[in-house]
């Protein structure tokens, strides 16, 4: 629903808001936005507090799954179809954790390809109703909250495969401090995914770009092809693509 996103962002950028800022600034009523705070609370998405709601984020924290979950939805459904589109009938997939690497999945759970998800979600979605696709389940520890795998048993995978394509996504990319996330066991897995692909393509939406996050991942000469949408800043593409990236944005 447009209305939660557009909630979820401005509780997000003010840190806290009432529900009389709220129904001002979305035209809803009062009574709509307590029962609007009250499902985006249950998801996980904010705090709910007396009058209205809070953030849960901390400077420099990552954002949750069910508040990514609701942004720029348009423009990773774009990217994912970009991104499907790039792989070929036949190959072997990494797919990486993350919403727009999610919304990857639901593409190719209709292609007749070999998928190893590395996130509860995408196992769940490529897993609950047959289809050409080819699923393969890796071993690990999910995060919580997040469902990404990590730890001993998911590395342990990883290096006793080979793909065609990885699929990645990030928390920050720059020309300058490459591929970034926000944890290390994260960063961990991503590298080790690179490292077992023959080609990796970078799918992120354009609010990663620009930015840096504290665990590094890899430089940007690791990609062979970088996804992602028209907001990312056109300084920070031409520094990517001077860098040796092929971007295409969508």
């Amino acid at each position: 629903m447009n209305r939660h996103r557009l909630i979820t962002k401005i509780v997000r950028d003010s840190g806290a808001a009432t529900v009389q800022d709220l129904a001002g600034l979305t035209g809803a009523s009062e009574m709509t936005i307590r029962r609007d705070l009250d499902i985006l609370a249950g998801q996980g998405v904010l705090e709910r507090v007396r009058g209205g709601a809070r953030t849960l984020l901390l400077r420099g924290e990552e954002p949750p799954f069910a508040l990514r979950a609701h942004e720029a939805v348009d423009a990773k459904r774009r990217i994912a179809a970009e991104v499907s589109a790039l792989i070929a009938d036949g190959e072997t997939v990494l797919l990486d954790s993350g919403t727009t690497c999610l919304e990857v999945a639901r593409l190719l759970r209709e292609r007749p390809v070999t998928v190893l998800p590395l996130s509860l979600q995408a196992i769940h979605l490529l897993g609950e109703t047959p289809g050409p696709a080819k699923l393969v389940v890796p071993g690990g520890q999910p995060r919580t909250g997040e469902g990404a795998l990590t730890g001993p048993l998911t590395l342990a995978s990883l290096a006793a495969l080979r793909f065609d394509t990885a699929v990645i996504g990030c928390c920050g990319l720059t020309a300058a401090d490459g591929m970034t996330a926000y944890d290390l066991d994260d960063a961990a897995v991503k590298k080790a995914s690179i490292a077992s692909a023959r080609r990796t393509v970078l799918a992120t939406d354009g609010s990663k770009l620009g930015h840096t996050a504290y665990a590094y991942v890899g430089s940007v000469d690791l990609l062979h092809t970088l996804v992602t949408d028209t907001t990312a800043p056109a300084d920070e593409v031409t520094a990517l693509e001077r860098a040796g990236a092929v971007v295409k944005t969508v």
